[in-house]
């Protein structure tokens, strides 16, 4: 059984990542038929946006959470001056559909309707396991509810696993030196039992992908020993650095060096078998501003020249997933999500890029990437719920890319 689902995942992970994301059934089958017509060997990658689950707001819950706070800013406030009104956030910029929950499935519908519209495949989410210290609970429902929307619009996901955790519970007496291990372990396993088998996980060669984010988990001898106890082959990959028990490393980006460090990482990842490519507009924190540490250092943005210079060498590259930091790190301005700063510019980037590999097959216009917000705007105006089963057709319609259809539905639908 286990071998018919690692069959199954790898045909799944190539024909996602051979066609793009957004490519419908007749284009796949003319690409078949036409082995001439075929689209050029980068469009084999898969571009995967890094999402943080992190994020509670009012009145989806009942407190906002402390990536909007930082302890720092009331978003019960409005800054001064600020129009049109304008939320104190942890942020130097702001999204477009304002101040969010992430465990609202609304938003979620919203978030990956652009994601697909623009031409990403899907999200590596980050994940701070299972236990209930400080927000990791909160982080985790709102995973499962981003991985419920993955599976009903037809995205793909991995996880990035924070394994700081592990000395965050040895610190507060909830785990044990010695135990380190065991509890990763355990926490791959229900990975394992619960979505590395899902058809929309990223496979790479039959093996579910996962990452590990930083240095400051696990060591290099205790993620071998962890990954020698798992039920199956795991393609896994450490940050910046090949560990001993992965495939290869993904890379992230370093503010203090920008393009220097991705060319460092480029150099070194022509040693390995696979390697995850990043792509980034810019890094800029409001750490400083919230007294919670001295800034990590800046990134400028260049007016989008940085993300379409970061995007262009990792589809150029060896490597066959890229990764973009961030879809929503608002704290560290790392976003690509719609923002009232810079709008869809940086979606519109990515469809640009698939434009010219795919041309005419490729038709989403950048107009089509304001549709998921006036359809959040519709789901948020319908309190009674009255319009649910027109606005579900709505995304169902979107997601499969009947364009057409979903903005007649969209002119239909009375606002409450």
């Amino acid at each position: 059984m286990e071998k018919i689902q690692h069959i199954l995942a790898a045909f799944s992970f190539l024909a996602a990542a051979l066609f793009a994301s957004f490519v419908n059934l007749d284009f796949v089958q003319a690409q078949e038929s036409d082995p001439t017509d075929r689209p050029p060997i980068e469009l084999r990658k898969l571009i995967l946006a890094h999402y943080m689950p992190w994020y509670q707001a009012k009145p989806f819950s009942p407190n906002w959470g402390w990536h909007w706070t930082m302890n720092k800013f009331n978003p019960d406030a409005t800054v001064e001056g600020g129009t049109p009104e304008r939320r104190a956030l942890a942020s130097h910029y702001y999204p477009l559909i304002g101040p969010y929950d992430s465990s609202d499935p609304v938003v979620l519908e919203c978030q990956l309707l652009q994601m697909k519209l623009a031409g990403i495949d899907g999200v590596i989410v980050d994940w701070y396991g299972l236990t209930d210290l400080f927000d990791y609970a909160m982080l985790h429902r709102s995973t499962q509810q981003l991985v419920q929307q993955v599976e009903r619009l037809g995205m793909r996901f991995a996880i990035c696993y924070e394994d700081s955790t592990v000395p965050a519970l040895t610190k507060a007496g909830r785990l044990k030196e010695g135990q380190r291990v065991d509890h990763v372990t355990r926490e791959i396993a229900w990975l394992e039992k619960h979505w590395f088998a899902k058809k929309s996980y990223v496979h790479l060669d039959g093996k579910p992908v996962l990452l590990s984010f930083g240095q400051g988990g696990l060591s290099d001898p205790e993620w071998t020993a962890c990954l020698k106890q798992t039920r199956q082959p795991i393609a896994y990959f450490s940050e910046h650095n090949k560990r001993t028990s992965a495939m290869g490393a993904f890379d992230w980006p370093i503010p203090k060096e920008a393009l220097a460090g991705v060319e460092r990482f480029e150099g070194k990842a022509k040693a390995w078998p696979v390697s995850i490519a990043v792509a980034f507009p810019r890094f800029v924190d409001i750490y400083a501003e919230a007294n919670v540490h001295e800034s990590w250092g800046r990134i400028e943005d260049q007016q989008g020249e940085m993300f379409r210079a970061t995007l262009q060498r990792a589809f150029k590259g060896n490597a066959k997933l890229i990764q973009i930091a961030t879809w929503n790190d608002w704290g560290e301005g790392t976003v690509i999500e719609p923002s009232r700063e810079f709008g869809y510019r940086d979606l519109e980037a990515i469809q640009e890029l698939r434009k010219s590999r795919l041309g005419s097959k490729f038709n989403i216009q950048a107009a089509d990437l304001r549709l998921p917000a006036e359809l959040l705007k519709l789901r948020r105006s319908d309190r009674t719920g009255q319009q649910s089963e027109r606005l579900g057709r709505i995304a169902e319609l979107l997601a499969k890319g009947q364009l057409d259809e979903a903005r007649d539905l969209l002119r239909r639908v009375p606002e409450n």
